[in-house]
């Protein structure tokens, strides 16, 4: 498979390219977003429960509007019904979006009568309404929510329904610290049948604290054990992670793979969008074809 890499303009070794997390707030509300995040970059739209259609299809225009690939998540177990469902895949539609993240979500119970992934795309609205680029989701580190046997016959199941769907799929993984396990998670996908590209997610620049907050709400177990073993002094805890100890070895196996599964990273913001954004610059992973101006602050 071929890989997506960019050539900074500064002359540094390609770079993985990158995609971010962004709030329909900050999507909405954040200044001079073009600054922050180079056009034609995938911004993929959060759907944590607490927003309806309209404010995400509005974060999804005020992207687009700027150039980006508006992303939006479309999670199967918080929607009303099928109705519901229909009614935001035309809102984005009309916003400009033609790729969407799908993905169970919470709660464990779903609020309508629609349940899974699968079940979103079994009803062929996204192909009905133009979406031509569908992200599912991947958990290298496994979930408290399943084994990792349901977890891959699912992504089997996705992978099928790629098959007879006019739409481009991928994956996109929960974020991590472990390179080398999420390298080898992807790597492998192909023996269960799964050959579809992987994006991996990656946390951002961001305190200790701050991240061991996030692994456990996401359930990330692995990474909390990680981070507990760098938190074990006050000193640690107040210090900052620094990404590189991730992206870089998958950076390092992309680049030197003659074949590989894995297509880019996926950066979740859990220290702020401009902190992130600005590492992704610094780093060669963004690169912005006007001047880069001074990043705004955050709301």
């Amino acid at each position: 498979m071929s890989r997506t890499i960019i050539s900074p303009a500064n002359g540094n070794s390609p770079k993985i390219a990158a995609s971010i997390e962004i709030s329909p707030k900050h999507a909405l509300e954040m200044d001079n977003l073009e600054t922050l995040i180079p056009a034609k970059t995938r911004a993929y739209i959060t759907d944590v429960g607490t927003h309806d259609g309209v404010e995400m299809a509005q974060a999804c225009q005020r992207l687009v509007d700027l150039g980006l690939i508006a992303v939006p998540h479309i999670a199967a177990r918080r929607l009303n019904n099928r109705l519901d469902l229909e009614t935001r895949i035309k809102r984005y539609a009309d916003a400009g979006v033609y790729d969407v993240l799908v993905i169970g979500g919470s709660p464990e119970r779903a609020v309508g009568d629609i349940g899974s992934t699968m079940e979103v795309l079994a009803t062929g609205m996204l192909d009905a309404n133009g979406i031509t680029q569908i992200a599912v989701a991947g958990h290298p580190e496994g979930s408290p929510d399943f084994t990792d046997e349901v977890a891959f016959a699912a992504l089997r199941l996705k992978k099928q329904f790629a098959e007879r769907s006019d739409a481009d799929f991928r994956i996109v993984t929960q974020f991590g610290f472990d390179p080398l396990g999420f390298i080898n998670w992807a790597e492998n996908l192909s023996e269960y049948g799964i050959d579809l590209p992987v994006h991996l997610g990656v946390a951002g620049p961001a305190k200790i604290t701050t991240l061991l907050k996030y692994a456990a709400m996401c359930g990330v177990g692995n990474s909390i054990n990680f981070l507990k073993k760098r938190a074990s002094s006050l000193t640690t805890l107040l210090t900052s992670h620094s990404p590189e100890a991730m992206v870089g070895p998958i950076e390092n196996h992309v680049m030197s793979a003659k074949k590989t599964a894995i297509h880019g990273i996926h950066a979740f913001p859990f220290g702020g969008m401009a902190k992130t954004a600005e590492w992704l610059r610094q780093r060669g992973s963004w690169e912005f074809p006007a001047p880069h101006f001074q990043i705004a602050n955050e709301a």
